[in-house]
């Protein structure tokens, strides 16, 4: 089991009951209180050999006062009886200052979750995590080193982190709500530069996450950011014009998350969206497919509930291209008069469409483009949908990557490209909080 002390106490939980009872007590009408506690390691590595060494508690509490009207959060770090009193009497004092807005609420007790009593409903926590010693994660960090590996001195450069962390966390309302989340995180990155024959330096980077330490493979994770580094040598520039481009999963989330904002009823309510009035309507090809599927037991990013305390659902964001919710908040919901959902989802996946595998497989089946691998910079219009990122990657030909490119520029709309999608893969990390797998889309336009 992990250890109690790296959890919330009896006395930690009991200070947040106390701040909803005394916020009653002093004039709000309603109240939530969130208490969450953290510990965290960091072993950073540096060509082989340890570079520095963090460790991190945190604890603190929030605490959402609905008073006459108005509304207020507030924080602190000092969990003890003899703070409490100055902190909710101070609290709702603050409150009444501020300008009048009954858009505020909890929301619907109905809606919140019911199900996340003991923290770990979703099997997040490694029980191991407490017999991890620092002399372990030493040892696990230095061991995952591949510098030393290579006689030709290809590789110059090499930078480890490896990080594991607890966390836990109660959301309580004067409501009835009470939901709590725990859970332990193991992580591992590795940045490789090499240096080709003629001097260049290239760069690779490669990363992986887990709830349960057993499941890294943090060898593998140094050996592919090598890899990714070598593969960079020797970039062309290409010529401008159309191109069908296919996206890695490791950067794909980059053209998903201004379609996932623009969905927001805040950006919406604020004309700062480019699918404003699209709800239940065909926007995009009929291939898209996203859900938002937060209860997948055993990943990282993974919840029961949202920041609200409400239940966290498997359900349909995009359907066939059809938009099937915006994400309303209770705020949102009363200002705007629709009905609310969730804040924002949890875990959005992309469903598979026409490739029934991951990127080679969507290489092969588009046979010859752009395979995108990052994005450098660049910049989106929320309003139109327009957009233009800075891109890396290789040209490929009958399925088969023939050089990497350089100085390139993707731009386009996000209306067209989605409605261009080709196909979409099978292969989303689950280490990733979007489980985006690889994308295509044709007649993208490249810029050299």
């Amino acid at each position: 089991m992990i250890d109690e002390k790296l959890l919330l106490t009896a006395e930690e939980i009991r200070f947040a009951e106390r701040c909803l009872e005394k916020a009653i007590e002093y004039g709000a009408q309603k109240a939530r209180a969130s208490v969450a506690k953290s510990v965290s390691d960091e072993f950073k590595t540096l060509n082989g050999e340890l570079d520095s060494v963090t460790h991190c508690l945190d604890r603190g509490l929030s605490l959402n006062v609905f008073v006459d009207g108005r509304y207020g959060t507030f924080t602190t770090n000092r969990l003890d009886a003899a703070h409490l009193d100055d902190f909710v009497k101070e609290s709702i004092r603050a409150a009444r200052l501020l300008e009048e807005d009954r858009c505020n609420d909890l929301p619907d007790p109905s809606r919140t979750a019911k199900d996340a009593i003991n923290g770990d409903e979703l099997g997040l926590c490694d029980n191991e995590y407490a017999a991890v010693t620092p002399e372990q994660r030493k040892k696990t960090a230095l061991e995952s080193s591949i510098f030393n590996e290579y006689e030709d001195k290809s590789l110059i450069s090499e930078e480890g982190e490896y990080s594991d962390s607890v966390s836990d966390r109660l959301v309580l309302d004067t409501q009835g709500l009470r939901a709590r989340q725990s859970e332990t995180s193991f992580s591992y990155g590795c940045e490789s530069t090499i240096k080709d024959v003629a001097g260049a330096k290239f760069s690779g980077y490669w990363w992986d996450r887990a709830s349960r330490l057993n499941d890294l493979d943090f060898k593998n994770i140094s050996n592919k950011a090598y890899s990714l580094a070598m593969s960079q040598a020797g970039p062309k520039s290409v010529k401008g014009g159309k191109y069908d481009i296919v996206v890695d999963p490791n950067c794909a989330s980059t053209l998903l998350n201004p379609l996932l904002s623009a969905l927001n009823a805040y950006s919406i309510n604020q004309k700062r969206s480019f699918l404003i009035d699209s709800l239940n309507k065909r926007v995009f090809c009929e291939g898209l497919c996203v859900i938002d599927d937060p209860r997948r037991k055993g990943e990282n990013g993974s919840r029961l509930f949202d920041a609200e305390g409400v239940s966290a659902i498997k359900a349909p964001i995009i359907e066939n291209g059809i938009i099937k919710e915006y994400f309303v908040s209770t705020y949102m919901a009363n200002k705007m008069g629709i009905a609310p959902t969730i804040s924002t989802p949890s875990r959005p996946l992309l469903l598979p469409y026409r490739v029934n595998g991951g990127r080679d497989a969507i290489l092969e089946y588009i046979g010859e483009g752009i395979l995108i691998t990052g994005f450098n910079g660049g910049n989106s219009n929320p309003s139109t949908g327009a957009f233009s990122f800075g891109i890396e990657g290789f040209l490929f030909r009958n399925g088969k990557i023939v050089h990497p490119v350089r100085e390139a520029l993707l731009t386009g709309n996000f209306l067209d490209l989605w409605n261009s999608l080709e196909a979409a893969g099978n292969d989303s990390r689950r280490c990733m909080s979007k489980l985006i797998p690889t994308l295509a889309f044709s007649n993208a336009d490249i810029s050299a």
